[in-house]
């Protein structure tokens, strides 16, 4: 991958360079080293790393998750990772979580459907779409094996004690803002979601070792 190909659009660097890893508690670093193991793991053995995060409806945290953990990878220069999202149930993407997304700098545009738009997000000019829409973790587009279940809400923990084929399940869950939608704060506390997100997922990718 070239030098160019790798720059990431300047708001999205910018938004990077102010997220604070000491701002993780030990507890979270704990959960989130199982999730960098991982990583590590199958960079070591020259296989793919396949990261599947799922909450219930795959409607925000998922999302978030999905997309800053695929663009943070893409910034450390770790190839072969590729990121999906899901849920125990479809519905669609709040439109929220992509007006904050574009709040950081991602381009999205809206591909396909009304009730469940496809919104195919990019953090580089050269990068592949993300493309994010709601989905249950058997949709055809996730993965069947060899990857792992990244838990973003409790209930999504809870309810769904297996899913068939993980390799292994961290439950790195987020308070959901869907608690804030229609209040005076919920841009707010949206972006805080997608800030902690961020944070967590820039920890993760800073202790992987690249090939």
């Amino acid at each position: 991958m070239s030098e160019t190909q790798n720059v990431l659009f300047s708001k999205i660097a910018e938004t990077i360079a102010t997220l604070d890893i000491k701002t993780i508690s030990k507890k979270r670093i704990l959960i989130l080293n199982d999730l960098t193991e991982y990583i590590q793991l199958r960079i070591t053995q020259n296989k793919k790393v396949s990261l599947v995060f799922i909450c219930t409806h795959n409607s925000r945290r998922s999302h978030l998750a999905q997309v800053w953990a695929q663009s943070i990878a893409h910034h450390f220069l770790i190839k072969n990772v590729f990121c999906f999202s899901a849920g125990t149930e479809a519905t669609s993407v709040y439109p929220v979580v992509i007006e904050t997304l574009k709040d950081c700098g991602f381009k999205v545009n809206v591909k396909l459907g009304e009730k469940n738009p496809v919104y195919a997000i990019q953090f580089s000019d050269q990068s592949n779409p993300i493309n994010c829409f709601s989905k249950t973790i058997e949709d055809k587009r996730n993965p069947k094996s060899e990857f792992c279940a990244v838990m973003t809400c409790a209930e999504a923990n809870e309810y769904c004690p297996m899913v068939t084929g993980a390799e292994i399940r961290v439950p790195i869950t987020y308070e959901d803002p869907k608690a804030y939608d229609n209040s005076p704060i919920q841009k707010e506390k949206y972006n805080e979601r997608s800030i902690q997100i961020a944070t967590e997922m820039y920890y993760v990718f800073s202790k992987v070792v690249a090939n």
